[in-house]
């Protein structure tokens, strides 16, 4: 983010806003999710999503409009910055404006193109800024949000709304509803990807690193492991490159400060042991996956480019990817498996967007330096 005072490169809004998109189980999340690792099994999706906390007035527990409804009033003529920010646990969602454009400035901290669109698709973990012009006929309107998923994966479909209301206008006046895409609109959401780009400006430039340190390949996967204490004798477990992350008791800066010995290991894969059809049929046998606190480890200031390939295994998976302390630049993305030889020919290494957190597609290649 720029320093305090200094301008943003798109007009200045009247008020900012943040806008907290979440998820809502009637049950303690931890709880639920314990529950899940005992039995093997995948916790149970989410009883509502949120908007400010609040599921909206069409859940049926809604029983009063205003107590579970977060509302916003706006002033006819004026700009309003929305920070909306998507902290749900897994649900990659749409969001709109009923009869409202949208000018998408800025993503995870990163100003980009502006770019105008009435639906917004945003991934657990992302923040998008927009600017909102209140120049509709002063009325009531919803802001909605709703799951998109593409995979055959049960998800929450219960769509979360608000309200932005015109100032003067009475609360007894209905709001109407923004249209939103098809919860597997695919071809939405790669259009929307496709026009994210970092401004680029000589205040604001997309440092692409174009020098190749380290080519990282990394499968994104399920897998199932013996559980004799588990429902199907089986626990379901997520991995990369097939190595199925465990938790150490000491912290692994820690660790790695203090040279603790036996805390991890400095052989994680650079890409699999055994390529295969990534995202051909499903792959429902020998599932078995690898345990380990194992780590890559890279010289400072070293140049990483990192593809992350979807997997077939069990199902495809859609899930959040966040690299902490690091921003990126995502310079390309794809369906079906990475091809070396013609996929970098598509590459945009001018202005791609810059993220800290992304969605994994079928494949996708991020570029980063080592800087701590």
């Amino acid at each position: 983010m720029p320093k305090q005072g200094t301008p943003f490169p798109f007009p200045q809004p009247y008020a900012k806003a943040n806008i907290i998109l979440g998820e809502w189980w009637n049950s303690d999340v931890e709880t639920i999710v314990n529950q899940a690792n005992q039995l093997g099994l995948p916790p149970p999706m989410s009883d509502a999503h949120t908007i400010n906390g609040k599921p909206g007035p069409l859940f049926p527990c809604s029983e009063k409009r205003f107590f579970d409804t977060f509302a916003m009033e706006i002033e006819f003529g004026k700009t309003y910055l929305l920070r909306i920010i998507n902290a749900a646990l897994n649900d990659e969602l749409f969001f709109a404006i009923a009869g409202h454009n949208m000018t998408v400035v800025e993503i995870d901290a990163v100003y980009t193109k502006p770019f105008t669109t009435q639906v917004l698709l945003i991934a657990p973990g992302q923040t998008t800024n927009v600017l909102v012009q209140a120049d509709q006929a002063p009325s009531t309107y919803f802001m909605a949000a709703r799951p998109f998923m593409d995979a055959p994966v049960p998800v929450d479909n219960k769509t979360a709304s608000a309200i932005l209301q015109y100032k003067g206008i009475p609360n007894t006046v209905l709001p109407t509803l923004p249209l939103l895409p098809a919860p597997n609109d695919t071809t939405f959401a790669l259009s929307y990807n496709s026009k994210l780009k970092s401004l680029n400006t000589q205040n604001f430039p997309a440092n692409v690193p174009l020098q190749v340190d380290h080519r990282l390949f990394y499968t994104i996967g399920l897998g199932q492991n013996l559980c004799p204490t588990c429902q199907n004798g089986t626990q379901l477990t997520a991995s990369l490159n097939n190595i199925t992350f465990v938790m150490p008791k000491v912290g692994l800066l820690q660790a790695h400060y203090f040279n603790v010995k036996g805390v991890f290991r400095i052989d994680f894969l650079d890409r699999p042991l055994a390529p295969f059809n990534y995202t051909g049929m499903p792959l429902t046998a020998n599932l078995g996956t690898s345990l380990g606190t194992r780590l890559s480890k890279l010289a400072f200031n070293s140049t990483v480019e990192l593809v992350l390939q979807d997997t077939n295994l069990l199902t495809v998976e859609s899930h959040p990817f966040h690299l902490h302390g690091y921003n990126f630049f995502v310079v390309g993305s794809g369906i079906g498996n990475f091809d070396p030889k013609k996929d970098p020919a598509t590459f945009n290494l001018v202005d791609p967007p810059e993220r800290n957190t992304v969605k994994s597609p079928n494949w996708r290649l991020d570029s980063y330096k080592v800087h701590s």
